[in-house]
């Protein structure tokens, strides 16, 4: 698996009241959801490519 970037993010404590339930109803972590809504949120807009993202769901 590829090491993952680390960052310090300054969120809204009422988004991520929001982001915290919804991760929940998701079965996901809190991190886990918002790398989940980035990432589609790109793959939507085009500017994430399919074919390696696919590789690294598989891995």
């Amino acid at each position: 698996m590829a090491k993952k970037k680390s960052f310090p993010l300054r969120i809204d404590p009422e988004l991520y009241k929001v982001l915290e339930r919804w991760a929940q109803d998701e079965f996901r972590s809190v991190n886990g959801h918002i790398e989940f809504l980035l990432r589609d949120a790109a793959r939507r807009e085009g500017q994430l490519n399919k074919r390696s993202d696919e590789k690294r769901d598989e891995s």
